[in-house]
């Protein structure tokens, strides 16, 4: 009689309240799909909570856990230890906060365990200082708020990260990816590509592929030096650019790169650099706490007053209202979670 294989892994995925169903699900379900291929239970794994009650997800679906962290802290010390700890979460994950999960990773990750995120996941990886010199990913809805909140950890709009023991990927299917590219350290790629197959997925991406569609695909726009004038305005939001740099980038005068932009993007260069910088600063009003002040430096505004005076011409609410508006959604949805 053949001896039964053992399990290569167990992974311990951590929900966070208000996670992402998405990453979640397509990350244990490209496990589920590699154990089948391979005819035994390579991947195993568990759900953890803070206390080991459910966890409602931001879609408000419930999942039943296995365990507490105090349950997973006594078994790293025995034969239920993991070889991996993802942390699942989703939005308002800035205004998550827990010492004993942060103290909880940094032992996991000190005994040798590899530790990661899906979604949102790299900032209660960084809360415990576990990213710090560290490569990581982030969703890009998150990333402007985690980058100002997080100087240390050098973050990317990268579908996937793995520096060392750390694996972090910025959700949605960018998991999948993550967990194909863990099947194909185990594994190979034969194994890779049958799991492919059965998810209907028609190649294995690249980590460095980015997060969002191209410029040329979400602005519907054709003209290349508009494009790469867009990029070196997104690449300079805390610190502008004068339109004299910019045309000098560019090759081109000033008139020309005003006319360009009135024929392709409606408005003055001026003005859509404004409008993508206050895109930014919404991003971190909804997304951190950062100080309202600290959140017009970071946009590349000389003074708070002025921050403010834009952001309400362009959005027809202040920069307070647009945070007190967002406490109010959370708080509400917090109220029909627990109702």
């Amino acid at each position: 009689m053949s001896k039964q294989p053992v399990v290569k892994r167990t992974l311990v995925f951590f929900l966070v309240p208000d996670f992402t169903l998405l990453p979640f699900t397509a990350a244990v379900e490209t496990l589920r799909i590699a154990n089948r291929m391979l005819g035994y239970p390579a991947y195993d794994w568990r759900l953890c909570s803070t206390d080991g009650e459910k966890v409602y997800s931001s879609a408000g679906i419930a999942l039943e856990v296995n365990s507490s962290v105090a349950d997973e802290r006594r078994n790293l010390g025995g034969e239920n230890r993991p070889n991996m700890v993802l942390v699942c979460s989703g939005i308002d994950i800035d205004q998550y906060q827990n010492k004993t999960v942060n103290a909880w990773l940094r032992e996991t990750y000190n005994r040798g365990i590899a530790i990661g995120s899906l979604c949102t996941g790299a900032h209660v990886l960084a809360q415990a200082g576990l990213l710090n010199g560290k490569r990581c990913a982030i969703h890009w809805e998150n990333l402007p708020g985690f980058a100002e909140a997080f100087p240390q950890a050098e973050v990317y709009a990268d579908l996937y990260e793995v520096d060392g023991n750390v694996y972090t990927c910025a959700g949605g299917t960018a998991s999948l990816d993550m967990m194909l590219n863990l099947i194909g350290q185990d594994f190979g790629e034969n194994l890779v590509n049958r799991v492919c197959e059965q998810q209907l997925t028609d190649r294995v991406r690249n980590p460095h592929d980015r997060q969002r569609l191209p410029l040329r695909a979400r602005l519907g726009v054709q003209n290349a030096k508009v494009l790469s004038i867009i990029e070196l305005m997104e690449n300079n939001l805390s610190e502008p650019l004068s339109l004299v740099e910019i045309a000098d980038d560019a090759g081109l005068s000033r008139r020309q790169i005003e006319r360009l932009f009135r024929q392709e993007m409606g408005r003055s260069p001026a003005r859509y650099y404004l409008e993508i910088r206050l895109d930014r600063a919404r991003h971190l009003l909804v997304q951190s706490s950062m100080p309202v002040v600290e959140v017009a430096v970071a946009c590349g505004f000389v003074s708070a007053s002025h921050f403010s005076k834009c952001y309400r011409e362009v959005y027809n609410r202040s920069p307070q209202q647009e945070r007190a508006e967002r406490k109010l959604t959370i708080a509400s949805s917090r109220q029909s979670v627990a109702a």
